[in-house]
């Protein structure tokens, strides 16, 4: 393919559905991005480290289990089948992705010269399908405002102070201090200066691999030393009890060249001190000058100049040769906001081999030349020089060239060279970086013969030189290695306790347990004759710890709230309640779950904001059955009405409740319609609590009133309708009340959800109004007094013929079985009729007087569709089995054997309206019911009621009837005397006359005449 400028066009420059929360450090949005993607189905969440990859990894998978839990870096991939979560390095997320939810951390690395370019094409292409977050510095505002238009950026103020201390000597540094330089000789030459004075300290470089760099960490952490010295590498992210930070270093090479760091790298690397509501310092040390007051001042309150431009560097490339392909890598950006990177490591080796006599020939397809780009892809572990890395590449590109694969050999010599743990930490560091090359190579896809073996031989040389590079910098820059924790406890001083931001419990750098919520478990390792001290400690530090979590509780926002389906309520994340029942199913009761440390105001204060979000999520969710409940306003009858709605949860069956329907006026039917109340054709619901998240609150109040949460199929109706399905197959083990309240109707084997039940009436309807001759005849209509079901009837509730008799039945149709062929020419005859100019508007009317207001669009164009002679037999082709032409007129029945078919023709099934249902006689009643307002309100009455008596109303059999104001029936009995008042009416039960047997007239040409003669010969 030949790229083009204007390729590059269709970025995704659109911020719909993209949120970006900024702010500095220890603000909590790493910890934020990850409940946020466990609020998720599925996500994925990218990385600028391998090192804070593995511990958000960590993280996830100990919330939702291992086998949910993906992590994906270029040297490593643990992706178990099914995964639901992804913790990835930035650089090993994909460009696309079909997870629910997105997040990018520390996306200010867009800015980055090195590394830059891949997050920027992530900031704008990589979208959760429902949610998609960015997190970083605030000074990335302006420039994703300008580049993803319709962003919502969200602030986060930093949870602790963070102060200038001044200069200070290294001998002199506090305790729990980092100090950081940039040049591994100046780590090594701090540590070994701290070793001697203050006994020992960690060592935390980029270069370290991860395994080394978290046991380093954990030493710090456990409080074994009290110093860590660091490279810029602990600004990322890793959470560090850091209280104080100082610079040895404030010059950097950033890959092109020496440097002074910027502001904001400076409160990047600074924010690490302090640790949640901790307040934190900051200074320099060594041969470091002050900082000047304008820096101390920006550091302080965050002010750092924003980011202007995103380096960026084209993702389109142009395989057809080496030329194209190096031609297109070098496309200008195309918005302003961006600039085209600087050569990066890959395109550095691209150029180099491009050259390569040996290796340039070998790139003649696309398909080679797209191979070669991705064995550029290396990364550069070694830090050497650009020719030699190439040549590394050329040996792995030659290989896949000629052989699919990487020779054995090859890689089994480089493998070996890397495999020893002899030697100072400078070798060892030299072979760490040698092995992750190789270990990059063995998680290519299709790179070796065995990939799985190798993949395992690599990671165990990798650890084992991790763990000797992590003894030899123990045993060069610590001294002691005996617990803090058992020296204080042996010393019987007083153990200081804190409480991390995730709720685990520390005491002297001793995890003794996890607070969630206002609930604190002790760890089942704490025991021994240090348990209570311990235990102690703990307690001490949770009595304010209580306090303070109920001040942040009270003045939480709702949405850091989120009720479960199984009535636990949780307070980012953490569970803090229960809810049960109360003395309405509306007004649930909570039941707080915390410790008696919780006492006094501070349990008021929970307990109060618990119960005020309850009663705002109620009110919110499910609104129009709360106001329902609430509208004083109606009386009567319409009251009754409304508090029959609201103790069946929203939904009532038409003729449970026909009386009382038939008793509203239309001020009643008004007042109603306007609180959600929709008047169907079988059912009387609110239509806005037809969704998951009412149908799942409802759910949860009806089983909580009915103490029904463990029984079968509690849950799992929501999930359908949250799949969108209108209508599915019932399961025998599932109460049927968890139907009804997801908005569903038994029906046979079958649930239908009830507004895809109106929408059936609706094509029904106009079925059964349309009369022969006086329109085009609507889809499923046949005599005026029946229909057939059609396949758009089957389709909006997604069910099969047998489907569709056991629907229509359980609804109060009746069937008759009729001959195909019959029915195929009468429709033919009824399709091919004549029709006068006035009759399609008088169809029109007729439906639009007994549809209702809600689908009067639908009912008004849907009858009008002109439908060609032959179409009705297509149509029940769904219903029934194909019938077999006649072709030879009736009386000739020896032309006329062979045709007949072996089996006889399956009947297509007639519907019409049963006039009983069964229920001592109701149907009857609802029958003869004269609606009121129906055609002026345009509601539908319940079937198989009759539709409101108007003059210009049918009866069943198609004829028209008059009614009121003296117009008698024709041929028969007034009802109204001339001077407007009724006629006496015969008793009730007086016998009518029986009716005069017409004489039957025959047309003998017509074609059901030669059909019926058929039929006669066919029995003989």
């Amino acid at each position: 393919m030949n790229l083009m400028p204007s390729l590059e066009l269709p970025l995704v420059l659109t911020g719909r559905d993209v949120t970006a929360v900024l702010g500095p450090t220890n603000t909590g949005k790493t910890h934020l991005a990850i409940e946020r993607m466990l609020a998720h189905q599925t996500g994925m969440i990218g990385l600028p480290l391998r090192l804070l990859a593995r511990e958000v990894y960590h993280r996830v998978a100990e919330r939702v289990g291992f086998a949910n839990v993906a992590l994906i870096t270029g040297e490593e991939k643990i992706n178990p089948p099914g995964a639901r979560y992804a913790v990835c390095t930035v650089e090993a997320m994909p460009r696309q992705t079909d997870m629910d939810f997105v997040a990018i951390d520390e996306v200010q690395l867009a800015n980055d010269l090195e590394r830059g370019h891949i997050f920027t094409d992530r900031i704008l292409h990589l979208r959760g399908r429902q949610e998609t977050l960015l997190l970083g510095a605030a000074t990335m505002r302006g420039i994703l405002e300008k580049l993803l238009r319709g962003i919502s950026v969200v602030t986060r103020p930093r949870l602790s102070n963070l102060t200038y201390a001044g200069p200070k000597k290294i001998t002199r540094l506090p305790p729990r201090s980092a100090i950081v330089a940039f040049a591994a000789e100046e780590v090594y030459s701090i540590a070994e200066l701290i070793r001697r004075q203050s006994g020992g300290a960690a060592v935390v470089m980029g270069a370290l691999s991860p395994r080394t760099r978290n046991a380093q960490v954990d030493l710090y952490q456990s409080g074994d030393v009290d110093y860590l010295v660091a490279t810029d590498a602990i600004g990322m992210g890793l959470n560090l009890d850091v209280d104080h930070v100082a610079f040895a270093q404030d010059r950097k090479f950033d890959g092109y060249q020496f440097r002074n760091l910027s502001p904001g790298e400076i409160g990047q690397v600074a924010g690490r001190a302090g640790r949640h509501l901790r307040d934190g310092t900051f200074g320099v040390t060594g041969q470091v000058s002050s900082f000047s007051e304008e820096l101390v001042q920006r550091v302080e309150s965050h002010a750092f100049d924003s980011v202007k431009i995103l380096q960026w560097r084209t993702a389109r490339f142009d395989y057809s040769s080496l030329d194209a392909l190096k031609r297109s890598i070098d496309t200008p950006a195309p918005v302003e906001g961006l600039t085209r990177a600087l050569p990066a490591v890959d395109q550095q080796a691209l150029e180099y081999l491009s050259n390569d006599p040996d290796v340039a020939p070998l790139a003649d397809t696309p398909e080679r030349v797209a191979l070669l780009w991705d064995a550029c892809a290396l990364p550069d572990y070694r830090k050497i020089a650009p020719a030699q890395h190439a040549d590394i590449i050329a040996s792995i590109y030659t290989d896949l060239a000629d052989k699919g694969h990487v020779n054995e050999n090859y890689m089994a010599e480089e493998v070996r060279r890397a495999d020893s743990t002899d030697g100072d930490i400078d070798a060892l560091s030299r072979r760490i970086a040698q092995i992750r090359t190789w270990t990059f190579v063995s998680h290519r896809p299709g790179w070796l013969a065995d990939q799985a073996h190798w993949q395992e031989k690599t990671r165990e040389i990798e650890d084992r030189l991790s763990d000797a590079l992590h003894e030899r910098l123990t045993k060069r820059f610590v001294d002691r290695r005996t617990s803090v924790l058992m020296r204080r406890l042996r010393e019987n001083t007083m153990l200081e306790a804190e409480i991390s931001p995730a709720g685990d419990v520390v005491v002297e750098g001793h995890h003794v347990g996890r607070l969630d919520g206002f609930r604190f478990t002790t760890d089942a390792q704490v025991d021994g004759t240090d348990a209570k001290a311990v235990k102690a400690a703990a307690q001490k530090a949770l009595a304010t710890e209580f306090e303070n979590r109920a001040e942040r509780f009270s003045a939480s926002a709702n949405g850091d709230f989120a009720l479960g389906s199984d009535g636990t309520l949780r307070w980012i994340g953490a569970p803090v309640a229960s809810v049960v029942s109360g003395e309405q199913a509306l007004k649930p009761r909570a039941v707080l779950l915390a410790d008696e440390q919780l006492t006094g105001p501070a349990r008021d204060k929970v307990a109060a904001r618990v119960d005020r979000f309850l009663a705002h999520h109620i009110d919110t969710i499910l609104k129009p059955l709360v106001d329902l409940a609430n509208a004083d306003a109606l009386v009567g009858i319409t009251k009754g009405l409304a508090f029959q709605l609201v103790e069946n949860f929203g939904v009532l069956q038409r003729r449970d409740v026909a009386e009382d329907v038939r008793g509203l006026d239309q001020d009643s039917r008004a007042a109603l319609r306007r609180l959600g109340v929709r008047f169907g054709a079988y059912h009387v619901f609110l239509p806005a609590l037809l969704k998951p998240a009412p149908a799942g609150l409802l759910t949860l109040l009806w089983a909580l009133k009915e103490d029904a949460k463990d029984r079968p199929g509690y849950g799992d109706v929501v999930q359908v309708l949250s799949a969108g399905r209108t209508s599915v197959v019932t399961d025998p083990s599932f109460d049927p009340a968890f139907y009804r309240l997801g908005g569903y109707r038994l029906l046979g084997r079958r649930a239908v959800r009830i507004d895809i039940l109106e929408r059936l009436a609706d094509l029904i309807r106009p079925a059964l109004s349309w009369k022969p001759g006086i329109g085009l005849r609507p889809d499923g209509a046949y005599d005026g007094t029946r229909f057939v079901v059609t396949p758009s009837m089957m389709s909006i509730l997604g069910a099969t013929a047998d489907d569709m008799e056991e629907i229509l039945k359980s609804l109060g149709y009746r069937q008759e079985p009729v001959d195909a062929a019959i029915v195929a020419a009468k429709l033919v005859e009824l399709d091919a009729a004549p029709m006068p100019a006035a009759a399609p508007q008088e169809v029109v009317t007729t439906v639009a007087e007994t549809a209702p207001v809600e689908d009067m669009t639908s009912a008004v164009t849907e009858p009008t569709t002109a439908v060609e002679p032959v179409e009705p037999l297509a149509e029940t082709q769904a219903v029934a089995e194909p019938v077999t032409e006649a072709s030879e007129p009736a009386g000739e029945p020896t032309t006329l054997a062979p045709a007949i078919p072996e089996e006889a023709p399956k009947p297509i099934f007639l519907w019409r309206q049963a006039r009983f249902d069964g229920r001592n006689n109701r149907g009857h009643q609802e029958k003869r019911e004269h609606p009121r307002g129906q055609a002026r309100n345009g509601q539908a009455e319940p079937r198989p009621a009759r539709p409101e008596r108007n003059e210009n109303q049918q009866n069943e059999r198609g004829e028209r009837k008059e009614h009121f104001r003296g117009k008698g029936k024709p041929g028969g009995k007034e009802r109204f005397k001339q001077d407007g008042k009724p006629a006496d009416k015969p008793p009730i039960h007086a016998k009518r006359p029986e009716r005069e047997e017409r004489p039957v007239k025959i047309d003998m040409d017509s074609p059901f005449a030669k059909l019926l003669a058929l039929k006669e010969q066919m029995k003989k």
